[in-house]
C-alpha cells in the first residue's frame, strides 16, 4: 500500500508464504477482494481495508481467480476453475457476508486462468460485461490468432494516402 498523504510510505498489507494477487478495492474503499492459493487451490477472498488482519472471508467455493467488484459494491464476480464466470451477492454494511456463488456466463468466452489481471470487465453502470469471445469451438484451450504488422506506418500510408 502506498500512502500518498503527507510522508509517502509503502506498507505491505499481507505477508504470507502464499501467492496473493489480483487485488481490487471495493467501490466504497472499505474492502479488498483478491485471490490466494493458501487452501492449495486458487480461491477468492475478501478482507477489510486498510486493517486487513481484522477479518478474512472466502467467497469462491470450488476455485476462483480474477475477482472484480460490481460498481454498486453489492456483487463480486470471478472466474471459476472451469472457466465459467460466477457472481456472488455480498453485503458489506455492518460487516461482510457473501451469498452462494451463481453461474453468470457458462462458456463460449476466453478466460486466462493463470495470467495476472482479468480478461473481462464490467460497464461503469454494472449492466454489461466485456468478454472475449472464444474462437470456433469456444473451448478454453483455443487461443485467438495474432497478426503482427511490420512497418505499419508505411502500410498505413499505402492504404490511406494523404492528399
Amino acid at each position: 500500500m502506498l500512502v500518498l498523504d503527507g510522508e509517502r510510505r509503502i506498507t505491505s498489507l499481507i505477508q504470507t508464504p502464499f501467492d496473493e494477487r489480483n487485488a481490487e478495492m471495493s467501490p466504497d474503499g472499505k474492502w479488498m477482494v483478491f485471490q490466494s492459493n493458501e487452501s492449495g487451490t486458487e480461491e477468492v477472498y475478501v478482507r477489510p481495508f486498510p486493517d486487513v488482519e481484522s477479518g478474512r472471508w472466502q467467497v469462491s467455493t470450488t476455485g476462483g481467480v480474477h475477482p472484480a467488484w460490481a460498481p454498486n459494491g453489492r456483487e463480486l464476480f470471478y472466474v471459476a476453475a472451469d472457466g465459467r464466470l460466477m457472481a456472488v451477492d455480498v453485503r458489506s454494511q455492518g460487516g461482510f457476508a457473501a451469498g452462494v456463488p451463481r453461474l453468470l456466463v457458462d462458456g463460449g468466452f476466453y478466460f486466462n486462468l493463470v495470467a495476472q489481471g482479468r480478461s473481462y470487465d464490467i460497464s461503469p453502470d454494472g449492466t454489461r460485461f466485456l468478454l472475449i469471445e472464444a474462437p470456433n469451438t469456444g473451448t478454453q484451450a483455443d487461443t485467438a490468432g495474432l497478426t503482427v504488422v511490420l512497418n505499419w506506418a508505411k502500410e498505413l500510408k499505402r492504404l490511406v494516402p494523404t492528399r
